[in-house]
Parts: C-alpha cells; structure tokens; sequence
C-alpha cells in the first residue's frame, strides 16, 4: 500500500504538524518526510511511502542450513491435513491459539465451502528445540486426485513427508498414490495416525495396514489426534529427527525454482521459491530462464503463514518474492532465477500437467469477453495445472477449449472464476483427448505428424481418415470394504474396465486395481462408486496411456441439419444409449414451433435414435359446422402443405439456456 504524505505541496511548518500527527496515531505507512530549512526551501514536498518498508524484517541469517526442515503434509482426502497444520502453526506460535483456528492455510472462499483443501499453501514456523532454532517450512497440500499436480510441485520443494492416514478409515485409494509420488521423490516418509480420539478408531490395524502395504515397521508410526492436539509435538521433533536438511550450497550463485505463484493487482506477480543454491535480496537484478528477461527484487520474505518481508533469503529456505512482473505470462511454474552476471543451468522444473478432460468455456454475454480472458489469465497463473485453447462456436460465440485434470478440478475452477472474478460463463459437456493414426501420406505432410490428438469432437477425422482412434486408459485403485466387492466388479465391467489386480490389505479390506477407459470414469463413476458401497469405496487413478478403441463421432441433427455444438465422441457400444440421452434433453428444451422438428442421433448415415417435437396446430376446422366431408379433407390438406413447406424454411434456433441443459453434465449418462 502506498500513502501521500501530505496534500501535493505545503509549506514545511504544516507539514512537520501533518506528520508528526500521522506518527502518533500509527498510521501504518506513514513517515515524517525531511523538511529543508525554512530559509533555504520555504516548500516541502509530499512523498511517497509503502507499507512493507514499516513491517518489521526477520533476518533469516539466523538459520544455518542444518537447522531448516522443508517438509509437505499428503493424505487422503477428509484424513486431517489441515487440522494438523492448524495444531503445528498454534505450537510453533505462528498463531494465536483460539477455538476459530480450522483451515487457517485454507484460504480461498472455495475451500472452505467444501471443506477441502485444492491449493498448496506454505508457512514457515520458527521452532526450539535443544536449545537450537529452527526453521519449519510447512506445505499443506490437496488430498483430492484431481489436485495430484499441487502435491508433486510442493513436493519438489523438501526433503521429507507426513503422511497422514485416518485411525477409522485406514489406508484410502490417494493415501496409496500419495506415498508413490513421495517415494519416487526420494523422501523421508514419517507416518502419522491421526483420529485416535474417535470412538471407532483402530491405529493397531492401520499400523498393520501401513506396514503391509508401504513396508514401514510399525514402530515408526506417531499417534495423535489433530483435533484435540493430543501428541502432535511428537511430529514435530520427529520431522527435525528424520527429515534431512537440504543439500544446498550458500556460496554457489543463486538458482531459485518457482514451484507456485499468485497475482496481486497492485504488486504484480508474487513468486513462491525454493533457494536451492546462493542468496536474493531486496535490489538484486535476476534473470528468468524462462523468458530471459531481467527484473530487480522489490521484496523478498517468508510466509509465517502470511507475508512476512525480509532483508535476504537464503539457501534452502522456501519464501516469496515480488520483482514487478506486471503480465501473469511471465511467471512460469517450474522457472528458475538466477543472478544477472551469475548464469547457471535451470533446475529440471516439472513435468507439465496432463490434461484428462476437456471443456468448451464461452462468456454468457460476448460482450463480458475480454473480461473472461483477462480473469482466466489470471487464474490460470495461480492453477497452471489448466490448458486454454481458443475456440469459437456459432450459437455461443468466441470462447475456450479449457483441459482439466478430472471433474472436480473443472467445478473448482468455474467456481473460483464466479467467486473471485465475478464472472459467469457456459460450460459444455466434458470430454476426453482422443487420438487418430494418420493412413495417407497426404494427411501426415498436412498434419505434420502421423498421431493427432483430438480435442475437440469437430475436429474427430472420418474413418476412411485414418488406420486406428486411440482413447486414454487410466490405472484405478479401488479401496473397499469386501462386502461390496461383487457389486463394484459388475460397475467395473460395465465400465469397460479390466482387472489387473486384487489384494486383501486386511481382514475385511480389499484393493483392486483396473484399467479403465477415461471416458468412461470422468463424468459419474465416482457417484456410482460411492453411493454402491453407502460412501466407504476410495477411488484414485494415474495415467496409462492409450489403447485402441471402437469410436464413432455422433452427430445431432435438428431437421437434417447437424448442430456443432452437440457433436460428441462415443464408444460403438454406448452411441444409441448417450445419442437417446441427448434427444430427449433437446426435446424438453427445445420450444414448439409451427412445423414439426425431428431431432435425430446419427452415426455417419444411419439414425440410432429419435425424438419428435410436436408443432403447434391451429384449428381450421373451427368454422365448418357441418356440409360434405370434402370441405373439411381439403382445409386439413392445405394446412398440411402449408406446414411441409414451412418445414423447408424454418428456421430453429436453439435458444442458449437449452443449450445450457442439454451441455450440462450429463448425470444419468
């Protein structure tokens, strides 16, 4: 925040009282400006202040490398992440201790209306013990799969985990894949059980379950109860035991990785880093590796949980960093800096994020366009796991062909969009990326490459096109209760899947493992799942690539002409049942005209499916009281060809907020 010190300019007398005032009250920002002697200058002028120069500056010189542990927090989802974040930054004294500390880290609107964490947030927590200070940096991360990437960037940024796992529900689908992803890191894994004050709990069996499945001995497990802050000190004297400090080095030239960023309005982009080598502070001239562009740090600092300036960060140390980026394009997740005579090669980065489902996005009114684009910017800076493609559609106008990594990532996103940018938008039905192999010459010298991946159901290529479509396959992990096993493999196989794997991870807990087609688990297997096994099954999967499959492209056709936006992708199998699905939803939402309208599903030239819209009639025989029959044969049969030859040029429109119904996610698919 900036002040003015003083109205424009003023005489030095005034100005002395002005600020002597403003200093007595604790205005934050506010500093008495130097006033020249009266003789010399009678005018002094007003000056500019911020109030990060008044906020008192740690020095983090304090903590030697040995000293500092960087460490995430992985579980399940609902397993109690975010109750042992409250608990460690309460015990640290990062925060005052009041019965309101519940998701502190959490903080957008989104989060804590769900009750689910869907954004890495950090704090450092200063720590004593034996007699040595330490330095915590703490990454509360996502339980949910579709957040998978939040955890694996945090991930890069420390040296060891907690991983925590519900003494009720024990090990869970995401507590499996969690521990993978930190154990492929290289990691120090502490495992925690927390939820022992509960009146089921069983950390006897979990302990079991942890050391059968992860193969950890029992007896490194820590019990505790986050809610209740029983034992949670333990935690934190067993992250100084065994998570390592990091293996950096002070007097190498600086390399930070960019592991998060957010965007504020009046400072530009503030950058989340990792100092694995060297030192930053406030007035340095750095580099991104990305964009090669040169920008001075105006504020460095620690996030103790919210932004706390200081003079220098050093190696090893996790902080924040502002240096006037000004465009959301220039802070790349994964970017490394570097001091600007001090070149060094780029830290690996990560991975960029799969896509696993695809969603058209179009503003509400063309005219709030402009306003999306700049909003989706913006949030896309923040959450880079989302892919924006541009596209257009002739009833919905100019918009976006966004890729999200599953459904509940998707309804996040358009949420936060509502919530924080006020923006309002139509979404269409989700779909997967396909692929095609490319048969002639022609087409690969076209295209420039003989595999295309589609996006989009218009751009799906004819049969005669192309040799073989591939659809994406995914590797799921079921967790149930085995009573519900019989019920869950029927679901399965009805899903297309096949069983790769089953294993009894205790008395009464069965893991089983298939391989899946994408498209038939993103829109409504986790209900099914869910609502077959009254709420106890988890489910998680990973990517496994593609394989070949029987795909059609099914049009929608109103009248013998096809509509764009309607077009869809289909296994062979499943195109009469989704095209009768859409039908149906068309013929509630479409309004009644004067001529019949056919609505028709159609693969190619054969019709699978149906529905009839029925035209509005008007009585011509209101005005016949009697006479021949003739009369009455030859008023019904001029209105018939009246009404064929409106048929030929009428016109159907089809009205947004049918197109709204119709594109909605399709629950009962």
């Amino acid at each position: 925040m900036w002040v003015l010190l003083g109205q424009g300019w003023r005489r030095g007398p005034a100005l002395v009282q002005w600020s002597t005032r403003a200093a007595c009250l604790g205005l934050p920002g506010f500093r008495r400006a130097p006033i020249r002697g009266a003789a010399a200058e009678p005018w002094a002028p007003a000056r500019l202040y911020s109030a990060a120069d008044c906020k008192e500056k740690i020095d983090m010189s304090r903590f030697p490398v040995e000293n500092i542990r960087n460490f995430s927090i992985i579980a399940h989802v609902d397993h109690g992440k975010s109750t042992l974040a409250d608990r460690l930054l309460e015990l640290t004294g990062t925060i005052d201790k009041t019965k309101n500390n519940k998701q502190v880290l959490d903080k957008l609107q989104v989060e804590r209306e769900r009750g689910i964490t869907v954004k890495a947030q950090t704090a450092s927590l200063f720590y004593n013990c034996d007699g040595k200070q330490y330095l915590l940096n703490l990454i509360d991360t996502p339980g949910h799969v579709d957040f998978s990437y939040e955890v694996s960037r945090s991930l890069s940024a420390c040296q060891g985990v907690l991983l925590v796992v519900d003494a009720n529900e024990g090990i869970q689908a995401q507590t499996v894949a969690n521990f993978f992803l930190a154990f492929e890191a290289q990691l120090s894994i502490i495992p925690v059980i927390n939820k022992i004050d509960l009146k089921n709990a069983d950390p006897e069996r979990v302990e079991k379950q942890i050391e059968k499945v992860f193969d950890i001995p029992s007896d490194q497990c820590i019990k505790i109860s986050a809610k209740l802050g029983t034992n949670v000190e333990s935690v934190l004297q067993a992250v100084i035991k065994r998570i390592p400090p990091p293996n950096v080095h002070c007097k190498s030239p600086l390399r930070a990785l960019v592991f998060d960023s957010t965007f504020d309005q009046y400072r530009g982009v503030i950058a989340n880093v990792a100092l694995f080598d060297g030192v930053v502070s406030k007035g340095d001239k750095i580099v991104s590796a990305h964009s090669k562009k040169t920008y001075e740090v105006n504020e460095v600092g620690v996030l103790n949980p919210n932004e706390q300036p200081s003079h220098t960060l050093y190696a090893g140390q996790v902080g924040y960093l502002i240096a006037g980026m000004k465009d959301v394009t220039e802070a790349q997740i994964g970017d490394t800096f570097y001091l600007h005579k001090q070149p060094v090669e780029p830290l690996p980065g990560f991975k960029s994020a799969k896509p696993m489902v695809f969603a058209g996005m179009y503003p509400v009114d063309q005219s709030e366009y402009n306003n999306l684009k700049s909003a989706i910017e913006k949030l896309t800076l923040n959450d880079s796991s989302v892919t924006v493609h541009r596209d257009s559609s002739l009833a919905l106008g100019a918009g976006w062909r966004l890729g999200f990594l599953g459904l509940l990532h998707m309804e996040v996103f358009i949420q936060r969009l509502e919530q924080e940018y006020n923006a309002s938008v139509i979404l269409t039905t989700p779909t997967v990326p396909y692929k095609a192999v490319l048969s002639s010459e022609k087409l690969i010298k076209e295209y420039r490459q003989k595999e295309i991946t589609i996006i989009s159901p218009s751009q799906f290529p004819d049969k005669s096109k192309v040799t073989e479509y591939l659809e994406p396959v995914v590797l799921g992990t079921i967790i149930t209760p085995d009573e519900y096993t019989g019920k869950i493999m029927m679901l399965c196989q009805a899903r297309r899947a096949v069983q790769k794997n089953m294993m009894y991870i205790d008395q009464n807990r069965v893991m089983l493992k298939y391989l899946f087609p994408l498209n038939e688990i993103v829109v409504d297997f986790y209900d099914s799942l869910k609502s077959m096994s009254s709420g106890y099954a988890s489910f998680d999967y990973e990517d496994a690539g593609y394989q070949i499959a029987e795909l059609v492209k099914m049009d929608i056709l109103l009248n013998g002409n096809i509509v764009e936006e309607l077009v869809t992708v289909v296994h062979k199998e499943k195109a009469h049942s989704v095209g009768k699905v859409i039908c149906e939803r068309l013929k509630e939402s479409l309004p009644r005209q004067l001529f019949e309208i056919a609505i028709q599903a159609a693969v190619g030239s054969k019709v699978i499916a149906r529905e009839t819209v029925k035209a509005y009639r008007k009585n011509v025989l209101a005005k016949c009281y009697g006479g021949d029959i003739t009369r009455k044969m030859k008023l019904l049969k001029r209105q018939a060809e009246g009404k064929k030859k409106l048929r030929k040029v009428g016109n159907i429109e089809v009205p947004k907020d049918a197109f709204i119904k119709v594109l909605k996610t399709q629950s009962d698919k």
